[in-house]
């Protein structure tokens, strides 16, 4: 029953974890909007706020901002911070559930650096905490009253931080480490400094007194930041599914490269909707970058490689000997016919041009390590092959039962 309970908590925390996500980018994305459509108005002075008028399902929306303090305060405020705590808790748990609770099968690789499960944890749990510590202390440093000094500071630590999960981490888990690392700092924004210092102005206000303007333009620059990793994070997260972006040596130039392409898809919005016209530039920037990764995954990953009929690269891992593993012959025969024509470093198979979710099963070792996977996928559920493609029989499933549950 293990597999299959662990199964269905992944399917939930993911769905959770995806709605939440939704619900915060939505916001995140709808608040920068408003922002900068906001337009003078007489009852608002100018540089003080600012007034929208928006039309959505039938009816009619003005919405106003105040920077300072408004006539009155209502006594229901909404506030938004909830998407953003769901999204990062669930994120958390998906992460403990799916990377670290299965550690020798997602996040440790051998061939990178041998970890025990709980030496991956601190590591990776040190390495988020690391992450927003960092990037905070950068916020309030004097390098933090420059937004261009304080991007380019942040840009490089991320990469560099992509570039040590790398190093210690399997790919895939490095990969989403390092969105994990964003994601954090995110979310902390909201809890640590953006509701913290709407509270203050909101207790000023209730006791009548001017609230400091310096509190609404901290949220205001954390907010923004929050805006420019939204898209790459989602790269980063989404992209764990596809092995071609992170199973190159140079994973963390993809990283570097994402965080310009996303980065400035999100300025041209925003100068848009300030009505600052269309900055195609940005759109001309973020395909450069989508290009140079796309040549770089090609050019320096084995699958890429194989199909632009270029010489295979050697790694350290494949110039390492194989680990001696026992593996009944009769199930290395099931797999390797009915499974490592896909699940291969280089697959053989009509339109398959990399490993499904990066798992190889092309040698007893490899088998041993995703035994819990085929067990799932080839036994308690028949998802593998892909409707049964190569013809794997009742037997065939049997004994791969036998093998993947003894004790």
């Amino acid at each position: 029953m293990e597999p299959i309970l662990h199964e269905f908590g992944s399917l939930l925390l993911r769905w959770a974890h995806i709605v939440a996500g939704m619900a915060w980018i939505g916001a995140s994305f709808y608040f920068m909007h408003l922002d900068a459509a906001l337009r003078p108005t007489p009852q608002i002075p100018a540089g003080k706020g600012g007034e929208a008028w928006e039309v959505h399902g039938g009816g009619f929306y003005q919405v106003k901002k105040y920077l300072v303090a408004p006539e009155f305060l209502p006594d229901h405020l909404i506030w938004h911070k909830w998407e953003s705590y769901f999204t990062w808790i669930t994120g958390a748990l998906l992460l403990v559930w799916t990377y670290y609770y299965q550690a020798t099968l997602f996040l440790i690789d051998p061939a990178v650096l041998a970890l025990t499960p709980w030496q991956a944890f601190g590591i990776g749990a040190g390495g988020i905490a690391f992450g927003w510590i960092f990037y905070d202390l950068v916020c309030r440093s004097p390098l933090g009253r420059s937004d261009l000094y304080v991007g380019i500071v942040v840009f490089v630590f991320v990469v560099g931080m992509a570039l040590f999960f790398q190093n210690v981490f399997s790919p895939r888990g490095a990969f989403v480490h390092t969105g994990a690392v964003m994601a954090t700092i995110m979310t902390a924004n909201v809890f640590l400094i953006i509701q913290p210092n709407q509270r203050k102005v909101v207790a000023a206000l209730k006791a009548g007194q001017e609230p400091d303007p310096k509190y609404g333009k901290i949220g205001k620059l954390r907010s923004s930041h929050n805006n420019y990793f939204t898209l790459p994070v989602i790269f980063l997260m989404m992209s764990n599914h596809y092995p071609i972006t992170y199973s190159t040596p140079y994973a963390f130039v993809i990283v570097a490269l994402a965080l310009i392409g996303g980065a400035v898809v999100r300025v041209f919005y925003n100068r848009r909707h300030a009505g600052h016209g269309n900055a195609w530039w940005c759109w001309g920037v973020a395909f450069a970058c989508l290009i140079a990764a796309i040549a770089l995954c090609l050019t320096t990953t084995p699958q890429g490689r194989l199909a632009l009929g270029l010489p295979a690269l050697v790694s350290t891992a494949e110039a390492a000997p194989a680990p001696v593993v026992e593996v009944p012959p009769q199930v290395q025969d099931v797999v390797m016919g009915r499974c490592s024509m896909c699940h291969t470093a280089e697959p053989v198979y009509e339109g398959i041009a990399t490993a499904p979710r990066g798992i190889l099963l092309d040698t007893p070792a490899a088998m041993e390590r995703n035994k819990s996977l085929i067990l799932m996928q080839s036994v308690l559920t028949h998802a593998m092959p892909p409707n049964n493609i190569t013809e794997i029989t009742p037997e065939e499933r049997a004994a791969l039962k036998a093998w993947a549950t003894a004790r």
